[in-house]
């Protein structure tokens, strides 16, 4: 099988390799990186080498500047794509900041201004794909995740599936800290991407997520646990994606953020930049840096909010079981090998989750075969919850059509109506500072 990563000089494609050479069934022959920069390319090979130097087997390795080349043949499409690099992150948080808004990459006008970038470019990217690779199934990782998955599935249909490990993850850790085994549990997980919520644990018949609830040593050992104060995760009956955060304690974070000389984007631009450097400098010491790099990375993930709840740093057990990586590799070989799953993912809603249309990409448990990934269907969201969902979605759709059609009207009005903006004027800053 050929898979094709799009972003293939990107800093996590290690990850997606370390997995591969650790697959027993060796499901991936040719792994074609593909990124507009040749020295990232170069960066990320090396530590490939390292990675597989000791390894049995690893897939052949091909690297391409030219995306078309690239896509012919694929049978699987990794998209992990970052239009403007680490520089637009770094930009678009910085202008939300100083516009007095919430300053992240996914949530808010810095989720916008990314996405008003990415779109344009992920439609050329699926209509290439549906030209030269028609068959290959795409797995989308570039965010927004929700935004630019809707924004595919125009073009390439069901054929194009949304992954966040956010999600799956908060499963792994509830069912940790409840001591059962994960594959033994059906988790009731509703919403869009990073904007969702845990509503149940069921496991034999009997909903286990109120013992978790009423017992506040067990909420406070893992991470989404520790975020939330335990009286508010009991007033909302469930466990928050911890991207709700942001929109739960918004006023705390917009300050907390732009109280750092340093965002987080403009973080990872330096330390990334140094790795980059680090590694095309002297090779031998590529998997060395990567591996340095990425411990600070994950130590540092959702600092903020942590600082807000005073949770203490990122423990171990919050970042096992894999990431992106791993919820990529177990859904592509759910489909291309037909290894029935179940998985939360982002796809076209087909009216499983009452409230949204059927087109409206949603974040929701799916069953996955060869046939792809099919919602199932689950039952409504409570009220506060259903309308901040419809509202964030109405606020996608008018950011894709901005992006479709070059309307600064439409951005603007994608970048007010977002429930983390709450002024015109700030909303009319922002855009006025993006480039698109």
């Amino acid at each position: 099988m050929r898979l094709v990563i799009l972003g293939g000089g990107g800093f996590r494609v290690p990850l997606v390799h370390g997995r591969l050479l650790a697959d027993p069934d060796r499901l991936v022959d040719e792994l074609v990186l593909h990124d507009v920069s040749q020295d990232r390319l170069s960066a990320v090979t090396a530590v490939l080498d390292a990675q597989a130097a000791d390894a049995p087997w690893r897939p052949k390795l091909v690297t391409r500047t030219h995306l078309d080349d690239a896509l012919r043949g694929a049978d699987v499409v990794f998209s992990a794509i970052r239009v403007g690099g680490l520089a637009g992150r770094s930009a678009d948080e910085r202008h939300a900041i100083e516009a007095g808004l919430l300053g992240q990459e996914t949530v808010g006008a810095g989720g916008i201004s990314y996405a008003l970038r990415t779109v344009p470019v992920a439609m050329d990217i699926a209509e290439r794909i549906a030209r030269y690779c028609p068959d290959a199934w795409t797995i989308n990782f570039t965010n927004p995740a929700g935004t630019v998955t809707e924004a595919m599935s125009a073009v390439l249909g069901d054929r194009v599936i949304g992954i966040c490990d956010s999600p799956i993850g908060l499963c792994r850790r509830v069912a940790a800290a409840l001591d059962i085994p994960v594959e033994q549990a059906w988790f009731d997980y509703a919403g869009l991407n990073h904007l969702g919520w845990l509503r149940g644990v069921q496991v034999n018949g009997r909903d286990r997520l109120p013992e978790l609830l009423a017992d506040e040593t067990k909420l406070r050992s893992f991470e989404e646990g520790r975020l939330f104060e335990p009286d508010w995760l009991r007033a909302l009956g469930a466990i928050p994606n911890e991207y709700l955060h942001y929109y739960y304690y918004a006023r705390e974070t917009t300050t907390e953020i732009a109280a750092n000389p340093q965002p987080r984007g403009e973080y990872l631009r330096h330390q990334q930049a140094a790795f980059y450097e680090r590694a095309l400098a002297d090779p031998s010491t590529a998997l060395t840096a990567w591996q340095e790099t990425r411990a600070e990375r994950e130590r540092t993930y959702l600092a903020e909010a942590r600082q807000i709840a005073e949770a203490g740093d990122r423990e171990t057990c919050d970042t096992d079981g894999g990431g992106y990586e791993q919820v990529a590799l177990d859904l592509m070989a759910a489909i291309t090998a037909n290894r029935a799953a179940t998985m939360i993912l982002n796809v076209r809603n087909r009216g499983a989750l009452p409230g949204l249309d059927a087109d409206a990409v949603v974040e929701l448990p799916c069953l996955v075969d060869s046939n792809g990934a099919r919602p199932i269907a689950v039952d409504p969201l409570d009220g506060p919850a259903l309308s901040l969902v419809q509202r964030v979605k109405a606020v996608e759709r008018e950011t894709i059509a901005a992006a479709r059609t070059g309307s600064r009207e439409k951005a603007l009005r994608a970048l007010a109506g977002h429930p983390l903006v709450d002024s015109v004027r700030a909303a009319r800053e922002v855009l006025g500072a993006t480039e698109w």
